[in-house]
């Protein structure tokens, strides 16, 4: 299977976070229904839903794309992913008026999730390449 490297790379970077928002998401629909949440939290669940699997696909074919001889790690190029993914929510957050995320929080979280993603795309997202045949 050698046709469509970018397809199967954006396959196989959308197959890790997908299972990982339907938890979340089934946590926030049980946590709105039994603590009677407020209605911004619903617009707040939008943004990982849409943005993230499709974000961790292209920065897939981004990394493929970019030719073997440029590439670095896997993992070091999955840990940039959230430095452009806090801001984004923060952003998002901000626009939707949801005052329960603050800069501050998001920076002193942003080292975990670098470590989470850093993990996440060298064990995971390389295993999903490699099963692709794109590594």
């Amino acid at each position: 299977m050698k046709t469509h490297p970018l397809l199967r790379a954006y396959m196989a970077g959308i197959v890790v976070p997908t299972p990982f928002l339907i938890v979340i998401v089934i946590g926030f629909t049980i946590a709105q229904a039994t603590l009677r949440l407020s209605a911004p939290l619903e617009h707040a669940i939008i943004f990982p839903m849409a943005v993230v699997p499709n974000l961790w696909g292209v920065w897939n074919m981004l990394r493929l794309a970019s030719g073997a001889s440029y590439r670095w790690p896997i993992g070091l190029h999955g840990a940039v992913l959230p430095l452009i993914l806090i801001p984004l929510g923060l952003v998002w957050a901000r626009v939707f008026g949801i005052d329960f995320v603050k800069p501050a929080a998001a920076a002193a979280f942003a080292p975990v999730a670098i470590a989470v993603y850093y993990l996440a795309w060298k064990y995971l997202v390389a295993y999903c390449n490699a099963v692709l045949g794109i590594s």
